[in-house]
């Protein structure tokens, strides 16, 4: 069960606001599918937008009462009413509830089936996710601060220390009759999921959300292939790191990266259709983008437009096509495509809207990265 209020304080409409490309509630129901114990996910929301996406994304969306959408109402509240709607819909209440939230963007669904068949043995009756931690924690108090979990005289080696375990509030499995009968997650037998720290990210303010969207190129488990026909590229901070070198009689001239031709050229001679999109006017667009033997638009206005249209010349279906950018130019070239990408130094923006968000940076692989993506769904045709 999966809840995701419309009225978010600290980022309006938090549970659809994008990482990687995809909205936070669609991650939480990707994870929950694809566990192998879950049987249903059920989302649970008071706004439209998150009901429609929920709704894409495969799940069963409940209205939530209004009563149940002010900022004080506890999350047992929601599960409890859940549970009873589900038992008067369908007759019964599951055996075994796993809450997921949205907040969370990196969830294994390897942990979540791990967290459930320690309920399905019987080896805990409350199970939570939580990463290892061997932090020192403080507490200011009127007289200074004092160690909660240490001596601040005598300060054990990390490896002389017994690890605690931080919740991370990206999970809990538990048992329906557990939960009615205690009205809270925690009873019985508790135990903990261990999470891997990147897992274990939690999105409640700005700020946060701007670091898991930085973090989702390596953090995302969805790293899958990218099936595609055709790859448009933006130019500069994508082939190249974005800096020129001015000389004293004006002349321009950009760093590449030699690995990215031979990208370029293995993808050339797999089928895939390739175009290089840019506002740029300096000749070195063109120059490089003859190297490597390659269409050009440069000098435009409306990239958008340029690409709309040479997708229409192309007869190129948009879901199949990939377009990888790093400025806020590109937002547009973003939303018109099925796979919009990223470097990982791109705008916030971009990452926000990206698909995909690419380990290396521009003028550093960045392109021959994204070729050999696109060139794994076509191993088997090569």
């Amino acid at each position: 069960m999966i809840p995701a209020r419309g009225g978010s304080k600290g980022i309006p409409l938090k549970n659809v606001a994008p990482v990687g490309g995809v909205p936070l509630v669609t991650r939480a129901i990707r994870a929950s599918e694809a566990a192998q114990t879950v049987t249903e996910t059920v989302v649970s929301t008071d706004h439209g937008a998150i009901a429609r996406a929920a709704a894409d994304a495969g799940a069963r969306v409940l209205e939530r009462p209004a009563d149940l959408g002010g900022d004080t109402v506890s999350s047992e509240a929601v599960l409890l009413q859940v549970v009873d709607a589900l038992e008067q819909a369908d007759g019964s209440a599951p055996d075994v509830l796993v809450f997921v939230q949205c907040t969370s963007p990196f969830i294994s669904p390897d942990d979540l089936d791990s967290a459930v068949r320690r309920i399905l043995d019987s080896s805990a009756d409350s199970v939570f996710a939580a990463v290892e931690t061997h932090a020192f924690l403080w507490r200011a108090t009127p007289a200074g601060a004092r160690g909660v979990n240490h001596g601040h005289t005598h300060r054990h080696r990390r490896q002389d220390r017994e690890p605690q375990f931080q919740e991370t509030g990206a999970f809990y499995a538990m048992r329906t009759e557990g939960l009615r009968t205690h009205r809270h997650r925690f009873f019985g037998r508790i135990a903990v999921q261990e999470v891997s720290p990147l897992h274990g990210f939690e999105v409640d303010a700005p700020d946060d959300l701007h670091v898991v969207r930085a973090l989702a190129a390596v953090a995302d488990p969805e790293r899958f292939p990218i099936d595609v026909d055709a790859v448009v590229t933006d130019f500069d901070g994508v082939h190249t790191d974005d800096r020129a070198t001015v000389s004293e009689n004006g002349a321009e001239s950009v760093t590449v990266s030699r690995s990215d031709g031979m990208g370029v050229k293995l993808l050339r001679e797999a089928g895939v259709r390739l175009l290089v999109l840019s506002t740029e006017e300096n000749p070195v667009v063109c120059a490089r983008a003859d190297k490597l033997k390659v269409p050009v638009l440069h000098g435009l206005s409306d990239k958008r437009a340029a690409l709309a249209t040479w997708l229409d010349e192309e007869d190129l279906d948009p879901a199949r096509v990939a377009y990888v950018g790093n400025d806020v130019n590109d937002l547009g070239c973003l939303s018109l495509v099925g796979w919009p990408v990223a470097v990982p130094d791109s705008h916030p923006d971009v990452l926000a809207a990206a698909r995909v968000v690419l380990t290396r940076r521009g003028g550093d692989g960045a392109v021959r990265e994204l070729c050999e993506r696109v060139l794994k769904t076509r191993e088997g045709t090569r």
